[in-house]
């Protein structure tokens, strides 16, 4: 087996969970001495990372010769979700060097229909190994996608601890106001692109309810011109838009607790970071947020679409924003600080290349 090191694939040069994790596990590995290097199959629409490209688009001819000249000396690969999988299942075929395909989401919700489900279980079934982000992923992937239960390891997403810290009332004032936000005004947080499947809208209903809250949304997309037109209507002069930002702690250290409302997810890396920033979540029940999120513990989980209940929980997580926000980050310095995930990786690796040579 060749000794090149690892090569890690990404979707777009996006600045979105799994590419930020990717290029945060690829430090961690240099770290622990494995010669690893990051590239992404195609730009991303509003980028932000600074990753070589493949080509122009993530599944065109040229990106997959693109790829296997790439891999070429690698010992392994690691396909960091989305589109990287079909990438890696083809442009690796014939070539001897195993990839790793890291699941991202909820495999239900991506692949919904029969057809999808076919597509997807035939990709999975050329990955060496497939590494879930929670039990249930792993569960879905053996039972619904046929992998065998010895392909699946899990291993959450990592987020470096000393990035999120918590804020103090002083380094609130000074992000608030270098965010435009109002001092002393209870402040609620999204961060999240602005795409259907963020499903912004019904956060900003969430704090039309809750008179006196601000909302500050941190990310953009397509959505962006319908959800500014909403917030007018449903939150005047309460709903702050930032657009997309290359660091999001300053957000979170303005903020008071952080709102999701996504109609799926798989294990958000939004809620770990707000988590080691010391804020409570108030987030819909969808993919694997209770990993992170202990209902009433850490912060509040409800229902998809009940802004009802999600007004009332935002009430609820501000006036025990302490207790949940100090509980939150010692769960998520528990169990999803990157060194212990990156940990968990080197074993995954060493124990791909050991397959190989038996």
């Amino acid at each position: 087996m060749s000794d090149g090191g690892i090569l890690q694939v990404i979707a777009s040069t996006d600045r979105r969970g799994a590419e930020v994790f990717a290029l945060d596990l690829e430090a961690a590995l240099l770290r622990r001495g494995r010669a690893t290097r990051t590239v992404a199959l195609a730009p991303g629409r509003q980028g932000g990372l600074s990753v070589p490209t493949l080509g122009r688009r993530p599944l065109a001819p040229g990106t997959l010769r693109a790829l296997r000249r790439a891999a070429r000396d690698a010992t392994v690969v690691i396909a960091h979700g989305s589109t990287t999988l079909p990438a890696c299942a083809l442009a690796l075929a014939g070539t001897g060097v195993p990839f790793v395909y890291r699941n991202i989401g909820d495999p239900t919700f991506w692949a919904s229909t029969p057809l999808r489900r076919a597509r997807v279980r035939c990709f999975l079934g050329r990955a060496e190994l497939v590494v879930a982000i929670a039990p249930g992923a792993a569960s879905e992937l053996t039972h619904r996608f046929g992998v065998e239960r010895e392909r699946v390891t899990t291993i959450p997403t990592g987020v470096p601890a000393a990035r999120h810290q918590p804020a103090d009332a002083r380094a609130r004032r000074a992000a608030r106001v270098a965010l435009g936000l109002p001092p002393d005004a209870p402040v609620v947080a999204v961060v999240a692109a602005l795409s259907p499947e963020k499903n912004v809208g019904p956060a900003i209903d969430t704090i039309g309810e809750c008179p006196d809250v601000v909302l500050v949304v941190a990310g953009d997309g397509p959505e962006r011109p319908t959800l500014e037109a909403h917030a007018r209507a449903a939150a005047p002069g309460r709903v702050h838009f930032t657009g997309s930002i290359g660091d999001p702690a300053p957000v979170y250290a303005a903020a008071d607790a952080l709102l999701l409302t996504s109609r799926t997810e798989g294990l958000p890396a939004v809620l770990i970071e707000a988590g080691l920033s010391g804020l409570p979540a108030i987030a819909t029940d969808v993919g694997y947020v209770r990993e992170v999120v202990v209902d009433g513990e850490t912060g509040v989980i409800v229902r998809p679409g009940d802004v009802g209940a999600a007004a009332r929980a935002v009430g609820h997580a501000l006036a025990r924003r302490d207790a949940l926000g100090g509980a939150a980050r010692a769960r998520c310095l528990d169990r999803f600080e990157l060194e212990h995930v990156a940990a968990q990786w080197d074993e995954v690796l060493g124990s791909c290349r050991r397959r190989r040579s038996t």
